[in-house]
């Protein structure tokens, strides 16, 4: 893979003048790209990993509200890279580096929206994981933000890297399956739960900010670092946190927009206690093109089909199309006809997914998995969980970015931020 360098990010083409501001320092030096990390958990170690192998980037600031995960960082900075950034608690101090020139964001949903519009303010690139944001007003003013700044911003939908589902929308573009008729997509497995009695925090960790524009609950283990993914309030449950990727991915392959009905069904059959999202859930997502079924169950000794237990099937007129993101299996519609399966090389859909963003910037264009792209992805998935919370049918409105039929669910896409936080959507 070639290494990105400083003296390549710089192009001809306009964009807003902060963005130029921070893009000069890159046209004078052939160092590497100076980059700030907000959220020092896994997946921010993972970006870290995933840019020191692409090559050309510098990490040379932290930010996380728990001070052994910086901690953790800094190490892992300084055995990849020989030199050890600066730690910082608030990531505006962060943002606030005349040297800085990138900026990663890896928190939990609920803190993507605020330093994602300050970083776009200072006209700074952004590398942010999914979802997009927390509600579908915080993903409208992040897409407003982006617009407005015209910086160059890749949103961590990594299977958009991951070679089978390419092989899919190939062998859909040149007409072999036929019409698609309905299209399956499921993650069945058993989630971890942790303690959920409430207790103390980490020393080292600042709760309060953690928690940040979100409700402030009680701390337990079950709602705290990693484990937020299953609490209502922060990670929205596993069709945000995890099925997003493959409904991104189905979006993808067909070319889809956003649906326009979608009916839920669901609820905490099994870990009732243990977490707050559905345990089991089934959503109906009505697009233009074709029905998209959405299902996971959190619990259960074993799989019945291990195989089929993550991933999208495509029912189409002449075959069927299972895809997962190792392999694709396609099933002809005939009787006794032989299965093909296609196996395709391909390395790391993160690494790969890190190395478009930084030949974005190299090129001065657009990434091509922009904040608008993950709007509808996100806003499709969050719309699902809309559908399930208030138990009835949404319909949704694309165009004017409304929900009609049901007062409930349209309050319920922008939640109140708690204070001092202000929400930044003023639409």
């Amino acid at each position: 893979m070639n290494t990105v360098t400083r003296r390549g990010f710089v192009g001809a083409a306009a964009v807003g003048a902060s963005t130029l501001a921070n893009f000069s320092a890159l046209a004078q030096s052939d160092g590497p790209l100076r980059v700030g990390v907000i959220g020092c958990g896994w997946f921010g170690n993972e970006l870290i990993k995933n840019a020191h192998q692409v090559g050309g980037v510098q990490v040379i600031a932290v930010c996380d509200v728990d001070s052994e995960q910086s901690k953790k960082t800094m190490d892992n900075v300084e055995r990849l890279s020989g030199s050890r950034p600066k730690a910082f608690k608030h990531y505006e101090e962060l943002l606030d580096l005349s040297d800085l020139q990138a900026v990663f964001i890896a928190t939990p949903p609920h803190w993507h929206a605020l330093p994602f519009i300050a970083a776009c303010e200072k006209g700074l690139p952004i590398y942010c994981e999914k979802p997009l944001a927390y509600d579908l007003r915080e993903g409208r003013a992040m897409v407003n933000a982006h617009k407005k700044a015209g910086n160059i911003v890749q949103m961590g939908f990594q299977r958009r890297q991951v070679a089978p589902f390419h092989v899919v929308k190939e062998r859909l573009q040149q007409g072999a399956p036929g019409k698609v008729v309905q299209v399956d997509a499921n993650i069945h497995y058993k989630a971890g739960v942790q303690d959920t009695t409430p207790q103390d925090p980490p020393k080292t960790l600042d709760w309060d900010l953690w928690c940040g524009p979100a409700p402030k609950l009680p701390y337990s283990p079950a709602i705290g670092h990693f484990n937020w993914r299953l609490e209502k309030t922060t990670g929205h449950g596993h069709l945000v946190d995890w099925g997003i990727h493959y409904i991104d991915a189905t979006r993808m392959m067909l070319d889809l927009g956003m649906p326009k009905s979608i009916h839920a069904a669901g609820g905490l059959y099994q870990l009732d206690g243990k977490i707050t999202t559905p345990d089991t859930l089934c959503v109906h997502f009505e697009f233009d093109e074709c029905p998209v079924v959405w299902r996971h169950r959190l619990w259960g000794a074993a799989e019945y089909t291990p195989e089929t237990n993550i991933g999208v099937t495509l029912f189409c007129e002449n075959e069927t199309i299972f895809v997962d993101d190792k392999k694709v299996v396609i099933v002809p519609n005939q009787r006794n006809a032989e299965r093909q399966t296609i196996t395709p090389e391909q390395g790391s859909s993160g690494v790969a997914h890190m190395a478009e963003f930084l030949t974005s910037l190299k090129a001065n264009k657009p990434a091509p998995c922009s904040p608008e792209v993950a709007y509808q992805s996100t806003g499709t998935v969050q719309l699902g969980m809309i559908a399930y919370e208030t138990n009835n049918r949404v319909d949704w409105d694309a165009k004017s970015e409304n929900i009609t039929n049901r007062e409930a669910a349209q309050a319920l896409l922008k939640r109140e931020y708690r204070a001092p936080y202000k929400h930044p959507y003023t639409g």
